[in-house]
């Protein structure tokens, strides 16, 4: 397993590096699995029937939408906890707190330890496109980090080790 990510260059046109290009990362994503194959995925690995399986899956859905919108932290097995957040503004006055200052209401989901153990495990794949989207680099997390110089056959194979080394 491998993640992707993506480093475009680009021109910075606020902040501290203004003006200047640079390599922004992001993740690639890839297409979004339809609830219909997680279902199927998962009735597969767990030896229950599809319908079985949707309806756990519906049954758990409802549990978890209920208690979350009455407040609870809601524990998702094997995944972390979600929880309801919003933002607001503040007010100096206790007068002037009203439903109205609510701007936007979220879901806020913290991962299990294991979750995130497994992540910082997963090998990296970047690959660099400059500004005209040309593919220049690609580099993996389980790389030593040594450029091939395929002109120089000295003592390091064409190898150039890494600055500071």
């Amino acid at each position: 397993m491998m993640l992707k990510v993506k480093a475009q260059e680009k021109l910075q046109k606020i902040g501290t590096y203004a003006g200047t290009y640079r390599y922004i990362m992001m993740p690639e994503l890839y297409t979004a699995l339809t609830q219909d194959k997680v279902i199927k995925e998962a009735a597969l690995r767990s030896g229950v029937s599809k319908g079985v399986m949707q309806a756990c899956w519906d049954a758990a859905g409802e549990v978890i939408k209920a208690w979350a919108t009455e407040g609870h932290s809601v524990a998702l097995p094997g995944l972390g906890t979600m929880r309801f957040g919003l933002r607001a503004k503040s007010v100096e006055k206790v007068e002037d707190v009203k439903a109205g200052l609510i701007s936007s209401r979220r879901i806020i989901f913290t991962p299990d330890v294991e979750l995130k153990d497994e992540l910082s495990k997963t090998a990296v794949q970047i690959t660099c496109y400059d500004r005209d989207g040309k593919e220049v680099k690609r580099v993996t997390s389980t790389d030593t980090g040594d450029i091939e110089d395929p002109e120089d056959d000295g003592p390091t194979g064409g190898l150039t080790p890494n600055p500071g080394d």
